[in-house]
């Protein structure tokens, strides 16, 4: 999906001062508006419209808008990514929508620059009831997004070469994966897995490198900071360094870009991916023949607690600078209610932020089922969320950890050199 998008921003002087001025002129001012009867608008700034069915998104504005005729909720939509520069642009010059759609990777930056509201202040001083959220995304211990729908990546496995390789079902641990993805490159013309770690988009660190880690209930932080010489990490590496070795890998791997993981999995070029639950459409119309299954990521072996399953997420907020939070605010508790969140993630073919709610999957794939069992049966995990400069800290990773396939750095020195620069970051 379009969150995995996601690219360093560096915004020039001048560039900065244009982009304010167009912002503010498309956003009308930074806000939404009151009029002389009190009635309130408030503006959505999001990418969501454009993903959706068309006018589903106006539809649930609507509905809210007949169960609070004082507030009405003005749409401005725009694609994923044109949204992600007007964003930032606008956290800079103070003209953010009422409520903003958001990706993880923006948070950092737009609270630094004080344009989020605090959410955890709203949440007390409402008596929201959070722990219907299936997460929330926290900086210092307070809550600027709330994730509205999940889109999860678990693992796809060719039941073909599968078959072919002798493997009746797929991997659940570390040692599973590695002896399917051996006898699938030795059984069969294609390699057991791919692992794209080209740097221009190094989200592969996050979504096939760290869910390893995720998976096995791991972590790379320690309250808030950089923890990467953990031996939860060190054994993560070791154990992709092993796969790499064994020469079960799809070649490239160095250049390949997540686009590449879906291509070569629909070709058969590939038994095994950890990839985006939005692709199962793309590859069964690229591919109506064939077979392929998903699963829970693999844990390390012997581990038997909940597994993290990393994700991207359709996220919200709320403008400090709104003249209208207690209506923002409401707006946002709307969208996460239990039946209404359920019925925007069925539209999204995602999974919903409310941990109560359950999408309709009536006429879906029944892939899709499967994974929201995978999905309740662990938690969302994506570490890189919420983190400064995320896209860089992955491509620091990224750089240091081709070196240790490479072979030309070993695994304890790698972590420690990439720990003092991800320190900077912080």
């Amino acid at each position: 999906m379009s969150n995995d998008a996601r690219r360093r921003l560096k915004l020039a002087g001048a560039a900065l001062a244009a982009s304010a001025v167009l912002l503010t002129a498309a956003c009308s001012g930074g806000g939404g508006s009151t009029a002389s009867n009190g009635k309130v608008t408030i503006e959505f700034s999001q990418w969501w419209g454009s993903e959706l069915p068309k006018g589903d998104l106006q539809k649930i504005a609507d509905e809210f808008h007949a169960k609070n005729p004082n507030i009405t909720v003005k749409l401005l939509t725009q694609p994923y990514s044109s949204l992600q520069d007007q964003t930032t642009t606008a956290g800079v010059s103070g003209t953010l929508a009422d409520v903003v759609g958001l990706d993880g990777a923006w948070v950092n930056n737009l609270v630094k620059q004080g344009a989020l509201d605090n959410l955890s202040t709203e949440i007390k001083s409402t008596k929201y009831d959070d722990s219907q959220l299936a997460s929330q995304i926290q900086i210092e211990g307070s809550t600027y997004m709330i994730p509205v729908v999940n889109f999860v990546y678990p693992l796809f496995t060719n039941d073909d070469l599968l078959a072919k390789a002798g493997v009746t079902t797929p991997p659940k641990d570390r040692s599973e994966f590695l002896a399917d993805a051996k006898a699938i490159t030795e059984k069969t013309s294609a390699k057991g897995w791919i692992l794209p770690l080209g740097t221009t988009n190094p989200n592969g660190v996050q979504n096939d490198v760290m869910s390893w880690l995720w998976a096995s209930g791991g972590s790379m932080l320690k309250k808030g900071q950089p923890d990467l010489t953990n031996s939860g990490v060190k054994d993560t590496i070791d154990y992709v360094k092993s796969l790499y070795d064994a020469k079960v890998v799809a070649d490239g791997t160095f250049t390949l870009q997540e686009p590449d993981k879906s291509t070569q999995f629909t070709n058969g070029q590939v038994g095994m991916m950890i990839d985006s639950l939005a692709h199962i459409t793309t590859i069964r119309q690229a591919n109506p023949n064939l077979k392929f299954s998903i699963s829970a990521v693999p844990a390390a072996d012997g581990y038997t607690g909940k597994r993290g399953i990393p994700y991207a997420s359709w996220g919200i907020g709320v403008a400090n600078k709104s003249a209208h939070k207690a209506e923002a605010w409401k707006f946002v508790q709307y969208l996460m209610s239990k039946d209404v969140n359920a019925n925007i993630s069925s539209l999204a073919h995602g999974f919903p932020g409310n941990s109560t709610a359950t999408p309709d999957f009536t006429g879906a794939d029944p892939l899709y089922q499967q994974a929201f069992k995978i999905y309740q049966a662990g938690y969302p995990a994506n570490e890189f969320v919420g983190l400064p400069t995320s896209d860089q800290l992955m491509r620091d990773f990224d750089t240091e950890l081709q070196k240790v396939l490479n072979g030309n750095e070993s695994v304890d020195a790698m972590l420690t050199t990439t720990q003092a620069t991800w320190k900077k970051a912080f």
